[in-house]
């Protein structure tokens, strides 16, 4: 005679009814735990969504950003790996591009940049993705600390002229912070470089984009 046919019927129907419960509960949880990520990824799209729609100008364009993208890898950029790019357009005119690029020269280490530029290669904007910045110092390229990275809006790759793509510390045409140079300098080069991926890829960036629906790969 085994265990089990030894075991108290009562004891045998206890476990029955307690592998039940533990796999009905364990089928619960992951139907909540499904739809909890579902909902987190629909947030997680419409909060980068506004931060995109904060970059691009009211009215200058009517795609969905996140339906139009290219995932670019180049040195110009600083990411450490290939990132999205989102392309905007106006009734099926190329019309702005954003960009992801990396400051790697932070005061306290790389600093993820979203860097907006229109068709005309005007800068649209620019935003603070992530940093590690000194609190009260290099925190001010966040736009809830300072007005600071306003004042690249409207730029291009040639005004100022690419010597003057600097912080006016180092002879550059951009303020500094006060006891914080380091921090807005990095943001400044890599805004530049930005413009020099865009001004050199530009017309092949939307051919690739108009040329399929689907997001892909730069060549």
């Amino acid at each position: 005679m085994t265990n089990a046919d030894s075991m108290p019927r009562s004891i045998r129907k206890n476990a029955t009814a307690l592998g039940l419960f533990a796999a009905i509960t364990v089928a619960i949880v992951a139907l909540i735990q499904q739809g909890t990520v579902s909902r987190i990824d629909d947030a997680r799209a419409q909060a980068q969504l506004q931060a995109l729609a904060e970059i691009l100008p009211a009215g200058s364009y009517d795609n969905n950003l996140l339906e139009h993208t290219l995932v670019l890898d180049d040195p110009l950029l600083g990411n450490r790996t290939a990132q999205p790019a989102y392309l905007a357009f106006l009734d099926n005119r190329p019309s702005a591009i954003i960009l992801q690029a990396t400051a790697p020269d932070g005061y306290s280490g790389s600093i993820r940049l979203l860097v907006g530029i229109m068709a005309d290669g005007n800068l649209a904007g620019v935003r603070v993705l992530e940093h590690k910045e000194t609190p009260g110092l290099g925190d001010k390229i966040e736009t809830s600390k300072s007005d600071w990275i306003y004042s690249l809006t409207g730029r291009s790759l040639n005004n100022p002229p690419s010597e003057r793509w600097e912080v006016k510390k180092n002879r550059g045409e951009f303020d500094q912070f006060a006891g914080a140079t380091i921090t807005p300098s990095a943001v400044v080069r890599a805004v530049h470089k930005a413009l020099q991926f865009y001004d050199a890829h530009h017309e092949q960036l939307f051919a690739s984009a108009l040329a399929s629906e689907q997001p892909e790969d730069l060549p």
